[in-house]
C-alpha cells in the first residue's frame, strides 16, 4: 500500500492509501476503513452498490447523504444525473474525497452535524441516506426518534430513507432497534440483510419502500465486481423482528 494522504483530525487520524496491484483507494479514520473505491471513485463496498441500486429504482433526483468519508455513493449518484448534497461533521473529508476519490464538483458539501443540519436546512429530498459513524457505531443522536422525525419532515411525499447499519452477527439486534425507532416516524419500514454472515452491513429503509426489489450491481468498479455481485446475491428483505424475540 502507498500512503497518499495523512490528516490529523479531532475525530481521528485520516489515512488515504492506494494498493499498487489494483489501484484501489482506501479511506481510513481512527483505525476503521470507511471507504474503498477504484481509481474512478466507484465503490468496492457491496452495501454502497445496494443503496445505489435501491435509489435508482425510486427515480429519486434530489438526494441528501449524511456521512462522507470517500464520498463514493455521492460520486456514483452525481454521475447518474442526481442532485446530491453531502453532509459531514469532518471538514477534511470533502477535500480528500475530491482529491483522491473523484467526487464531482457538482456535489454540494456542507460541514455540519447530521441533526444540526436539519435545523438550518428547509429543503425536501427524494432520498435521504444515513451513513454516519463514530468508529464502528452510529452516534446516539443520529438514531433517536427526534432525529427521525426531522428526517421525515425533510423527506418528499414519495421519498425513501436508507440507513447503513453495521451488524456483528445474527444475534446483533442493532438493525431491529433502528427499524423499531424508524417505525414510529414512518409507516413502512423494511430491512435488507444477509443473515448468517458475520461483520456485515444491513440496510434499514423507510418511506415509500414497499415495492422496492432486491438491488443488483449497476455500476461495476474496475476491480472486485465479481465479489460485490456475489455479496449482493446474499441480501434478502426481512421484516423487523420484535425486540423481545
Amino acid at each position: 500500500m502507498i500512503t497518499l494522504d495523512t490528516v490529523e483530525s479531532k475525530f481521528g487520524t485520516i489515512t488515504v492509501s492506494k494498493k499498487k496491484s489494483t489501484s484501489t483507494i482506501t479511506y481510513e479514520q481512527g483505525g476503521y476503513c470507511q471507504s474503498e473505491a477504484d481509481a474512478n471513485g466507484v465503490s468496492l463496498a457491496a452495501y454502497i452498490h445496494a443503496i445505489f441500486g435501491l435509489i435508482r429504482q425510486t427515480k429519486a433526483h434530489k438526494i441528501l447523504i449524511i456521512g462522507c468519508a470517500g464520498g463514493t455513493l455521492a460520486t456514483m449518484l452525481a454521475r447518474a444525473g442526481c442532485e446530491v448534497t453531502l453532509v459531514d461533521v469532518e471538514p477534511h473529508s470533502f477535500a480528500l474525497a475530491r482529491r483522491h476519490f473523484a467526487l464531482p464538483d457538482s456535489v454540494e458539501c456542507r460541514v455540519a452535524d447530521g441533526k444540526s443540519f436539519f435545523y438550518s436546512d428547509t429543503d425536501r429530498y427524494d432520498a435521504i441516506v444515513l451513513d454516519a459513524f463514530e468508529g464502528d457505531h452510529i452516534p446516539a443522536h443520529l438514531r433517536s426518534l427526534p432525529f427521525y422525525y426531522l428526517v421525515a419532515d425533510r423527506l418528499a411525499g414519495s421519498g425513501v430513507v436508507l440507513t447503513n447499519v453495521h451488524v456483528k452477527n445474527d444475534a446483533d439486534r442493532h438493525p431491529d432497534r433502528i427499524a423499531a425507532c424508524l417505525s414510529k416516524a414512518f409507516q413502512d419500514v423494511r430491512l435488507l440483510d444477509s443473515e448468517g454472515q458475520e461483520c456485515r452491513n444491513a440496510i434499514v429503509m423507510a418511506g415509500a419502500v414497499s415495492r422496492l426489489a432486491l438491488p443488483a450491481i449497476i455500476t461495476p468498479p474496475m476491480a472486485g465486481h465479481t465479489e460485490i455481485k456475489a455479496e449482493l446475491q446474499t441480501l434478502k428483505f426481512r421484516p423487523p423482528r420484535a425486540l423481545w424475540q
